[in-house]
């Protein structure tokens, strides 16, 4: 008989993640920014960024590798650009600070650039777009992080997964262009997933040690990687590669924070893992009026093409997470499999919490 799966309403899960953060020292409005960053990740379809990343968070704290009793500040600063010292607080914590400083620079200047030194992996780079266009800007956000690309034609890590990602508000509040996505084939939390699943990759995703096509989660994370977006080199991954050196460049390099290899490993709590980032606001109005209509335009013309012969409709960056958000209202909470409750309920017994309230799923 197949295991079933749990609903797990999205204030239970905040709730979680609050009370296991506090329960270990971290300050409550610390808390409340990991759980609102988890949980909009599992809403959104991103399960290798949601609560799959609680006990790497929880590791950070405990280990203090990230000090919560610290908050990032401005370095310096121009009308339109500045620097932040994330202070080694929590990434998420640094990525809405930075941000609401972009932010105000973009509705004063039209433009806000700010890059972040010292901080630490701040969730889905989607949530901090999202904000900018919550207030009818464009928002990008970006990324280092720890070396798991294999660069074109190497055997070796040297790269993180560099997200990238740009939000543009449409006439349509619910409807905005969301782009949101790693730099390599894959996120490394996919994998992840797929180890604690106990499931096989798909050919493309990842590499042995000997920079070979390697389906083993396992042998993937311990001693592998990934392969860059677009793959091997006879796909155009060195076009991937190319894309994750220019994160590394507007992050490690501009912040003067770690880069390339110099970043730490992957679940290492030794020293602070000193990450760059870069969050960018635009205010559109300042260019060419009736961006917000245009936009819409484009997105509609995308989604009306006619599918290939055996394709389903046509997605706009955005769009598989809205029909996951959509999903999740449906279902009334957040579906998740058996295996991944019972890791939560291991993080529970090590944090001295309530279990996760939840339901078996009809």
């Amino acid at each position: 008989m197949a295991e079933k799966n749990y609903i797990v309403k999205i204030e239970d899960a905040k709730n979680f993640v609050v009370s296991s953060m506090v329960a270990i020292g971290t300050q409550p409005s610390h808390a409340q920014a990991l759980a609102d960053v988890l949980v909009l990740a599992d809403q959104r379809g991103h399960y290798s960024h949601g609560l799959n990343r609680l006990e790497k968070y929880v590791n950070e704290v405990k280990s203090k590798s990230v000090i919560v009793e610290n908050d990032p500040f401005i370095e310096k600063e121009t009308v339109s650009t500045a620097l932040v010292n994330g202070n080694n607080a929590m990434g998420c914590v640094v990525g809405n600070f930075a941000m609401s400083v972009a932010i105000k620079k973009a509705k004063e200047a039209g433009v806000g650039w700010v890059a972040a030194n010292h901080s630490n992996h701040y969730g889905i780079a989607g949530m901090y777009s999202l904000q900018a266009v919550e207030q009818g800007l464009m928002g990008f956000s970006f990324t280092n992080s720890s070396p798991f690309l294999v660069p074109t034609r190497s055997k070796e890590r040297y790269l993180g997964t560099n997200p990238i990602t740009c939000a543009a508000p449409s006439t349509n509040p619910d409807d905005p262009f969301v782009l949101d996505m790693a730099t390599t084939a894959v996120a490394q939390g996919k994998v992840e997933v797929a180890k604690r699943k106990d499931v096989k990759l798909p050919n493309g995703w990842g590499t042995n040690s000997s920079g070979e096509n390697c389906t083993d989660p396992r042998e993937v994370l311990k001693s592998g990687g990934l392969y860059p977006l677009g793959g091997p080199e006879e796909t155009s991954g060195y076009k991937g590669s190319g894309l994750a050196m220019m994160v590394e460049i507007l992050c490690g390099i501009l912040s003067g924070s770690h880069y390339g290899s110099n970043v730490r490993t992957w679940q290492s709590n030794e020293g602070y893992a000193n990450l760059g980032q870069c969050f960018i606001a635009v205010n559109p109005e300042m260019f060419a009026p009736g961006f917000q209509a245009r936009l819409a335009d484009l997105m509609k013309g995308y989604r009306e093409l006619k599918p290939a012969d055996g394709q389903e409709a046509i997605l706009v960056a955005g769009d598989p997470e809205r029909l996951a958000m959509k999903k999740v209202e449906e279902d009334g909470g957040i579906l998740y499999h058996p295996n991944f409750i019972t890791y939560l309920d291991g993080l529970a017994k090590e944090c001295q919490v309530e279990k996760i309230a939840r339901q078996l799923h009809d």
